[in-house]
């Protein structure tokens, strides 16, 4: 039996199919009723004239039927596509014409800005909308609850461990480009990942998971994980979807389209979630005041099944870290370092143990290189690129100079470097700086944002904070803050710069502050450091 998704998915199906495998606001599915779907799903593609390797694009918010459409695409060895839903038409014709797609699974509510492209995409061969209320503005789609009901589920079929699975970039450094990686590789990691969490040996074998999940879910282990981020990101799709069906689980998606942290944690004490994802201290400080607000109004909320907080994608600092902790003090937290290009560390934290931000262990295929190859020797204070080895993606979907560029072999081995630079201590643990991308040269000087964000969050009144490099004639580029403040804070510029320049050398500190009503994020919580150098470059007159 092959490691892949769709055919290790389907065999825990046979294996728990009673047991809950999908949560949407009032509406539940079984296992059973999750893997029928999905075929039926699969039957419509087939149908319609997709073959192996055909690209399917998903163009919806967190829900049921975008876990149900993917696992269909993966039962018919398609390649289900990730797709912004905050992309209008242009971004949304560029990314469906990038990846070839010939179907498109969408929300009515962004149905205007598929019709407005569908002339352009002549390429698509099926458009299946989901009704959200929105207004169905394209007369050709299919409606998706007609599909299902008009197909019998697709025969199950062998697939191969070397099927393409994709993920699209966000597009923070140019256009969003597709992670191509082999699907046994992606399932068996994701394997290894899940079943410590079980309390069991990951097995190597495809054939053993599902006795294996059907015993831990039968004595009541099934885990309830919450992506309370966007399912078309990896922190949420991988971390909370993927990993936790490979562990038999229950994957609950929240109908609100932002965070609602009181939402949130009624669903964690409704459903009885045992773990949940967010991204870093975006997700996390809200949450925070959330329980704190609930508390003060005499009716807290039940946090006591949780086990497990898991983040990824921008940074989670120590302090934010402590005050989950002082609220939920059973849970294990679990800070990933990676990318949709790999994984490459993470750092546990519990009550009682210390916490320090942005230093993790590496992973044992984890390096870090110099400009020339050269490894970085811990304890060296030398600064270097991260390299990210075991299951590498085969690389970039039709750019094979990128490709070229980003994944490269070493000393025989394979890496992927996503542009993450980082310090090696003595012990072997990374300290993550941040990306080269964004470094900012000052008076000679390189600054990483990371850093300097960390340090005006911890100014009193700032609840949170960018960092970027304004072009400046004496220092080259200037450190400049963009900040929001916590509800009814009163901060001016100098206290924030003095209190940065009791943290970090003098040149690290901001040399101006912009203060905005929000600082701007992407929804799964990742900076826009364009929009902020926007924001900075406007109040200081330079735009």
């Amino acid at each position: 039996m092959e490691m892949h998704f769709a055919t290790v998915w389907e065999s825990i199906a046979d294996e728990i199919g009673d047991s809950t495998a999908v949560v949407h606001g009032a509406t539940r599915r079984t296992w059973t009723q999750y893997d029928d779907r999905a075929a039926r799903m699969a039957a419509a593609y087939v149908d319609a004239g997709l073959r192996p390797d055909s690209k399917i694009g998903l163009y919806m918010y967190n829900c049921n039927e975008y876990l149900e459409a993917q696992y269909g695409g993966f039962k018919m060895r398609g390649v289900p596509v990730n797709v912004n839903y905050r992309y209008l038409d242009e971004e949304l014709w560029y990314l469906l014409d990038n990846s070839d797609a010939e179907a498109l699974v969408f929300h009515s509510s962004l149905g205007d800005r598929v019709d407005r492209v569908l002339a352009r995409l002549p390429e698509l061969k099926l458009l299946i909308e989901v009704d959200d209320g929105g207004s169905g503005q394209v007369p050709t789609a299919r409606r998706y609850e007609e599909v299902i009901a008009n197909h019998d589920p697709m025969s199950r079929i062998t697939r191969a461990e070397d099927d393409i699975y994709m993920l699209y970039t966000g597009g923070t450094t140019g256009m969003p480009k597709g992670v191509m990686y082999a699907m046994g590789g992606m399932t068996g990691g994701f394997v290894i990942s899940g079943f410590p969490l079980l309390g069991a040996v990951p097995p190597s074998d495809a054939a053993d998971v599902a006795p294996i999940v059907g015993e831990s879910v039968r004595s009541g282990k099934q885990t309830v994980s919450i992506p309370s981020c966007p399912l078309m990101h990896g922190t949420g799709l991988w971390l909370g979807g993927f990993i936790p069906h490979l562990m038999g689980g229950n994957v609950v998606t929240l109908p609100s389209r932002s965070l609602d942290s009181d939402e949130l944690l009624t669903t964690v004490q409704h459903e009885h979630a045992t773990a949940l994802v967010i991204v870093g201290d975006s997700f996390a400080k809200p949450i925070v005041r959330a329980i704190d607000a609930a508390v003060e109004a005499g009716t807290p909320y039940d946090t006591s099944s949780l086990q497990m907080v898991i983040s990824s994608g921008v940074m989670w600092t120590a302090e934010v870290k402590e005050q989950m902790l002082d609220r939920i003090p059973q849970v294990i937290l679990l800070d990933a370092i990676g990318s949709t290009e790999g994984s490459m560390g993470t750092q546990i934290s519990m009550r009682g143990m210390p916490i320090e931000t942005a230093k993790f262990s590496q992973m044992p295929t984890t390096k870090v290189f110099t400009d020339d190859d050269r490894e970085v020797e811990p304890g060296s204070g030398e600064v270097g690129m991260v390299a990210a080895g075991g299951n590498v993606p085969l690389g970039y979907f039709k750019d094979a100079e990128k490709s070229e560029r980003t994944f490269r072999v070493i000393n025989g081995a394979r890496y992927s470097f996503p542009g993450d630079m980082a310090t090696v201590n003595a012990d072997g643990t990374l300290v993550l700086l941040g990306r080269g991308s964004q470094v900012i040269n000052t008076a000679g000087e390189k600054v990483f944002p990371e850093e300097v964000e960390e340090a005006v969050k911890r100014s009193a009144g700032v609840l949170d904070c960018l960092v970027v490099g304004v072009d400046d004639d004496k220092f080259g580029q200037s450190v400049t803050a963009v900040a929001s403040l916590a509800e009814g804070a009163s901060v001016d510029e100098a206290s924030v710069i003095a209190s940065v320049k009791t943290q970090l050398a003098g040149f690290k500190a901001p040399k101006r502050v912009v203060f905005v009503t929000t600082v701007p994020r992407a929804p799964n919580g990742k900076a826009d450091y364009k929009t902020a150098k926007q924001y900075a470059l406007d109040a200081l007159g330079m735009s």
